[in-house]
């Protein structure tokens, strides 16, 4: 009988859903080759909310405590009004990853990406810099990727963790592509105003809303959505001032860390985008998992949750002796349900946000309803 267990597996992206398979396959004895298309394998610098459940899969791949320690945590998202930040809700956030760990925890992505970096590269996964995928041949019982850097890596699984523009998905002749949602974002990292000590949004304002989150003692991440602007706008840019000038009419905190900031600030905006692959994710032995099969707007925090915790039931199914031809729609039809309802929840809060007068639109009840459907197991 052919041995069905899997030794050797190529993951294709670096990103969070790419380095926490790594590592958790490698924590399984499996051998793991890592392309990353980029040079430097450094994350954005603006902030990230990390639920209960995303913490847990950190956790079991080892990374938790050096990610709490840079970030942190809390139980709390505060809803208030725009004009002066008075107080419209209290949202206790439910403990998604359990009652051991905290329900949310503010980073700075730069961290998380340094932590999970350092880690792959401890448990001795083959990290290729400034490498991908070109092309993709099945073999049966091992599959064949020629890289960009001309060699060939013979596997027993490839797995596309290339994010939101996939180019592994176009591959596998899966033809979904991101689609917009009708905001954009502006982020920013700032100093932390000392009253703040939870997530808080602002509603009933100019733009769709505002918000923050502390991601460590000195600093906060600050965010506003509006409508998409000309795409000349996305990416990095020294726009502090042009952040300022949208974000009028924001007052409390938010208005402090606005009116602190300098005008040439480095503000990351971006439109939103979502994808749903709901064909297979998987041809033959290659898949697509994280943003590259569902990527969710993060208006209900989950996006680098559902990433992780696919990265986790992956590598805990793999593990299980069976073989790759069953593990993988079984995975799909194990992650498929949940990452939907935070897709199709994700985008119902979209629309409220940007529709506010929608009959029985309540964006509190939708992001707690979700949060607490999240404590049952991934």
């Amino acid at each position: 009988m052919t041995d069905a267990r899997v030794s050797r597996v190529l993951v294709v992206g670096g990103g969070i859903t790419g380095s926490v398979l790594s590592l958790a396959l490698a924590r399984r004895g499996v051998d793991v080759v890592l392309v990353e298309i980029r040079r430097e394998w450094t994350g954005i610098g603006h902030g990230i909310t990390i639920q209960g459940n995303a913490l847990k899969a950190f956790r079991s791949v080892g990374v938790l405590d050096e990610l709490m320690a840079k970030g942190i945590p809390f139980d709390m998202l505060r809803v208030k009004n725009a004009a002066d930040g008075s107080l419209i809700a209290e949202l206790p956030t439910p403990r998604t990853g359990g009652d051991d760990l905290p329900p949310t925890l503010g980073a700075l992505r730069s961290d998380l990406s340094g932590i999970l970096a350092r880690a792959v590269l401890a448990a001795g996964v083959d990290v290729r810099l400034g490498t991908t995928v070109t092309e993709i041949a099945d073999r049966g019982e091992s599959v064949t990727a020629t890289l960009s850097d001309g060699t060939t890596e013979t596997v027993d699984l490839l797995v596309g963790a290339d994010g939101i523009r996939s180019q592994v998905r176009s591959m596998l002749g899966i033809e979904s592509v991101p689609d917009p949602v009708g905001m954009g974002i502006w982020r920013v990292v700032a100093p932390r105003p000392a009253a703040m000590d939870c997530a808080e949004i602002y509603y009933n304002g100019p733009k769709f809303k505002a918000g923050y989150s502390p991601i460590s003692r000195d600093l906060c991440y600050a965010y506003l959505l509006e409508g998409n602007l000309d795409q000349s706008y996305i990416g990095e840019h020294p726009y502090g001032k042009v952040l300022k000038e949208r974000s009028a009419g924001y007052g409390g905190i938010w208005g402090e860390i606005r009116d602190g900031l300098a005008d040439d600030a480095v503000v990351n905006y971006q439109w939103i985008e979502s994808v749903l692959v709901d064909e297979p994710w998987y041809r033959g032995r290659s898949i697509v998992i994280g943003d590259a099969a569902h990527a969710c707007p993060p208006l209900i925090a989950q996006g680098a949750a559902m990433c992780a915790e696919d990265a986790v039931v992956l590598a805990e199914m793999l593990a299980g002796g069976h073989p790759v031809e069953s593990v993988l729609p079984a995975f799909m039809a194990r992650r498929f349900p949940r990452v939907k309802m935070v897709l199709d929840n994700s985008l119902r809060l979209a629309g409220w946000e940007m529709h506010p007068d929608t009959p029985g639109a309540d964006p509190g009840r939708i992001m707690s309803e979700t949060l607490h459907a999240l404590r049952a197991q991934a």
